[in-house]
This record gives C-alpha cells, sequence and structure tokens, in this order.
C-alpha cells in the first residue's frame, strides 16, 4: 500500500504512547483535507468547503448515517474558526446540560481571551420540543454556533423554528472507494506489521457497510485477533473465523428503513424481479421483520396488480401464511416466491385509484337516501311502505343482468371510477362492462 503524506502522519499519534486509544480516535482527521468521502459537500467549490472557506461559521444540521463523519466535521470546524468546542449528547444529557453549556459559552465570551463558540448536539433528535426551543434565543443572540448531528429526518425530528436556522446539510455513507481508501490509511498508519489480502479488505468493506468507524473498530478487532493467532497475513476466512461479523447497518424505523421499503414496493410496481429480490433480501439481511415485510406484499397486490391477476392476491396471502408456519429462514423463500410473481404480474392500479375516488366523494357528499327499490323488506310495515317495491332479481333476467336498472342514490349521476386497465383479467372485465352498457342503452332505447 502507497505511504501517505509526511503531514499525515505526523497527525497521528504513535501506537506506543496512546495504545489505549481506539483507532477510530487515532486516525480521527485533523484537516479538512484529510477526511474521507463526503465530497459532495467538501469537495472543491463544494457547499460545506465553501463555509469554512468563508472565514464565517453558521449553524447546520449534520444529517447522515453513523460513522460519516458528523462529529469530526463539527471538530474541523471549530478548529477552523479557532472556536471554544462545547458538545452535548442528547442521549445523555438534559435541560441541566444545556444550561452549563449557556453559561460556559457566556463565561467564554467575556473572558479574558474572547472566543466565539461552536456547541455541537449529537443526536439532536433525541431532545424534546423543549430541549430544543431552549437553544433558539442564543442561536439568535450569537452567543454560540448551534451544530446538530442526526441520524433521522430533520424535517421530522427537529422544531421548525431551530430548523429554519440552520443550514441542512446530508451526509452520505462511504462508498467502497472511501472504505478501500480508509483501510490504506489505517495499515499505513497503525496496522503496518499486517497484510491484507483483496478477499480481507472486500469483506472488512462490506462488513462496515458504509459506517467508518465500524470499519475501523472490524480493523482493530482483526489486529488483535490475528496478534492473538501468530498470524501476520490476514484473509476473509481468517475473518470468518476471528471475528463476529454482525449483520449490515439496518434502521428497522427511520427513514433508511422507509426509503428501502419504497424501493422494494417501486421495483414491484415496475416490473423488475431483480431488483425487488435485492431490496427484499437487503432487508432481511439487515435484520427487517419479515412479519412485516409480508404485510407490505400483500398490499403491493392489492394495490399494484388488483384484479389484472388475482391469482397474485393468493400468492400474496400463501406466502405470508407459509412464512408464519416456517418462520426464518425457511419462510423467505415463499416471500421471495412472491415478490417475483408480483414483479412480473400485470399491474392495475384501477381497483386502488376507484376506492380513493369513490372514499374522497364519500367524504364529501352529503348522505343520499338508499332507493325504495333497493332497501330491505323483512315486516310487512315496510313492505306497504313500499320498501323492495319493483325490485328485479338479477338471476331471474336474461344473463342473470337487469338491463337499464340503476343502483345508485336517485339523482346520482354514474361516476365511472372503476376504469379497467388492458392487462391481464382486466381486459376481460373491460369487455364484460362494455357488454353491460350495451344492454343498458338497449334497455333504455327500448
Amino acid at each position: 500500500m502507497k505511504q501517505p503524506p509526511s503531514d499525515l502522519l505526523s497527525s497521528v499519534p504513535t501506537s506506543t504512547s496512546t495504545s489505549y486509544v481506539p483507532l477510530a480516535e487515532r486516525l480521527r482527521p485533523q484537516s479538512l483535507g484529510e477526511v474521507i468521502g463526503q465530497q459532495h459537500l467538501l469537495g472543491p467549490g463544494m457547499p460545506l468547503r465553501l463555509a469554512f472557506e468563508s472565514g464565517r461559521p453558521h449553524s447546520c444540521i449534520l444529517w447522515g448515517p453513523p460513522g460519516v463523519g458528523k462529529t469530526t466535521i463539527a471538530r474541523l470546524m471549530a478548529k477552523a474558526f479557532d472556536a471554544h468546542f462545547i458538545t452535548i449528547s442528547a442521549v445523555l444529557g438534559g435541560v441541566k446540560e444545556i444550561r452549563e453549556a449557556v453559561d460556559q459559552a457566556e463565561a467564554v465570551r467575556h473572558g479574558l481571551h474572547p472566543q466565539p463558540t461552536i456547541l455541537f448536539v449529537d443526536e439532536v433528535h433525541r431532545f424534546n420540543k423543549s430541549q430544543q426551543d431552549a437553544f433558539l434565543p442564543h442561536v439568535e443572540s450569537g452567543l454560540f454556533t448551534f451544530i446538530g448531528a442526526t441520524t433521522e429526518n430533520p424535517s421530522f425530528e427537529v422544531n421548525s423554528a431551530l430548523l429554519s436556522r440552520a443550514q441542512v446539510y446530508v451526509l452520505k455513507a462511504f462508498e467502497e472507494a472511501d472504505s478501500r481508501q480508509l483501510i490504506e490509511r489505517a495499515h499505513t498508519l497503525a496496522l503496518q506489521h499486517l497484510v491484507f489480502d483483496d478477499g480481507a479488505i472486500d469483506t472488512l468493506a462490506g462488513y462496515a457497510d458504509g459506517d467508518a468507524r465500524r470499519l475501523l473498530n472490524l480493523l482493530e478487532q482483526s489486529a488483535t485477533a490475528a496478534q492473538a493467532s501468530g498470524v501476520t497475513r490476514i484473509d476473509s476466512l481468517f475473518l470468518q473465523k476471528a471475528l463476529t461479523l454482525n449483520a449490515r447497518r439496518f434502521d428497522k424505523g427511520g427513514d433508511h428503513f422507509y426509503d428501502q421499503i419504497s424501493a422494494l414496493h417501486k421495483s414491484v410496481r415496475g416490473s423488475n424481479p431483480d431488483a425487488a429480490l435485492y431490496w427484499l433480501c437487503r432487508m432481511l439481511d439487515g435484520g427487517a421483520d419479515a412479519r412485516y415485510l409480508s404485510r407490505r406484499v400483500v398490499r403491493m397486490a392489492w394495490e399494484d396488480i388488483g384484479l389484472a391477476d388475482p391469482r397474485a392476491l393468493q400468492i400474496a396471502n400463501d406466502a405470508a401464511a407459509t412464512y408464519e408456519r416456517l418462520g426464518s429462514p425457511e419462510g423467505e423463500l415463499a416471500l421471495a416466491q412472491a415478490v417475483i410473481y408480483l414483479a412480473v404480474a400485470p399491474k392495475s392500479n384501477a381497483g386502488y385509484l376507484a376506492y380513493k375516488q369513490a372514499k374522497a366523494f364519500i367524504e364529501k357528499d352529503r348522505s343520499r337516501e338508499v332507493p325504495v327499490h333497493l332497501r330491505n323488506a323483512p315486516t310487512k310495515l315496510m313492505q306497504e311502505l313500499g320498501h323492495g317495491k319493483a325490485y328485479r332479481y338479477a338471476h331471474d333476467e336474461p344473463e342473470a343482468y337487469v338491463a337499464g336498472e340503476s343502483y345508485l342514490p336517485e339523482g346520482m349521476a354514474a361516476p365511472g371510477w372503476y376504469q379497467p386497465v388492458p392487462r391481464g383479467l382486466e381486459l376481460k372485465i373491460a369487455d364484460k362492462l362494455a357488454h353491460l352498457r350495451r344492454l343498458d342503452e338497449a334497455a333504455g332505447s327500448d
């Protein structure tokens, strides 16, 4: 592997003096140029780079998955602006810690050597509304520059008042090239005595799943295991035996979860079985609840296939029932085959659209009376009132259809909500409905 620049080497403490410091902390970038990844924000001419070069800090929210550099960027911002850096964890802190931070910022502002203050709040979405509101007057007065870090969508988790005063920067998970670059740096600076073959690098990068902190922790565990085993060459087989390689990162309740559900649903709707399988397996691999996925598969069948292929509805239900009986991993095969069938089935959202239109109409319309001829008449009084009078029994009519009959409330025009698509079984349904309309027209002319 290539040697790093001399200035990079000098910025990282030696292993003898900081053997107790985690590798992730020892390799934390000391300058903006050392940051790996996030080039859409930190590259030349990009938003965060320009913010650093402006010479004036501004409040911001750093939104992204774990281990992508949110804390590092906040620390580098404080360093770049020669600002006093205060950090609060919203997981552990509360109003007391917020007050202490405000007092500390006041003391720094009015001390012998006044400095601007950057207040970094990690996991800011964990603070409730009143706690987040406590920052507002101090952000507005300029007492400190607020930087919040969150793994959750700030649109939903950060108060709108605070959000309006902060620029949101979206950080991305590490790409494969970023992970390889980080492995190379760790090898050069701290793990020179080890040799990682290509298979080991692929394994480490894959199981880190875009999380730099996780990647460095895996590297550190690999080094410890290698030392204990007396080996210097690390391959994928050694890693499989020596490490507990956990499932990939998966957010079971946040944006990433719903993004992947969306990708699965849209892959089925888009008739791409390979993509649908990818997202299904990706979610199962990450620990998603297979029962939840089975419910979503049933929903897909009703929403996007509908009556174009009623077999899809049965297959989806059968797959859900099969999973209930077999569990994981055996039952996952049924879900996979259901997803494949749904992806290749003819698509129709005609029933879905008809339902939505009917529901919207009912919500706005007045309560219309049931036509007399359609009313139930179980008693003599009801019969005397005309309930059910002139009702024509469909099975007694030609083709079991009462041509020209109306089943809607009096005065309500036929809305035409259900419009079959020219695909699958709905082709025949459309033909049947067209034939019945012709019978209606003939009955009307008679």
